[in-house]
């Protein structure tokens, strides 16, 4: 089972949003929420910050040896000297136990090698895939292979949907 996490700030904290899935389903098999108050505020650079705690609130309510993977809406690296991004810095705090996928809507400047591009239905804009703790050629052909007919995967449109109702 993997579970995908986003999050949706609002002017007094974070809606935060996990949905369990396989990755061939259509639907989440279960959506977890919960909300964070206070957030960080923003730090250029320092997103991570703020959306970390967010993450680690939905994942407290789960078994953590359940996951065979985390897929969270960012980048594992920052740059092509493996610097951390959100995904590393979680790889991290999870003490290295479960693999985590960055999925990335917008390419990101000097991470080239640390990125597999992914096109999806008639989309010509790819999605950026970066791993961490699973190899990231594997990790793309299972993005590439998600449900859904359009550029981002059904699951992931339904936890964006889902996060910010």
């Amino acid at each position: 089972m993997n579970i995908a996490i986003d999050v949706y700030y609002t002017a007094t904290g974070a809606k935060c949003v996990g949905v369990l899935f396989n990755w061939l389903d259509e639907v989440a098999v279960e959506t977890i929420i919960t909300f964070v108050s206070p957030v960080d505020e923003y730090v250029p650079g320092q997103f991570y910050k703020r959306e970390l705690p967010c993450i680690l609130a939905v994942l407290e309510k789960m078994k953590l040896t359940s996951l065979d993977a985390i897929i969270i809406d960012g980048y594992v690296y920052t740059d092509n000297q493996l610097s951390y991004g959100l995904g590393g810095h979680l790889w991290e705090k999870l003490d290295e136990k479960v693999p985590v996928i960055g999925i990335a809507k917008t390419k990101f400047m000097g991470n080239d090698k640390t990125v597999v591009p992914v096109t999806r239905g008639g989309s010509k804009v790819p999605l950026y895939v970066s791993a961490i703790g699973v190899d990231v050629a594997d990790a793309a052909d299972k993005v590439k292979n998600m449900s859904g007919a359009h550029r981002i995967p059904t699951i992931l449109k339904e936890l964006d949907k889902r996060t910010k109702e």
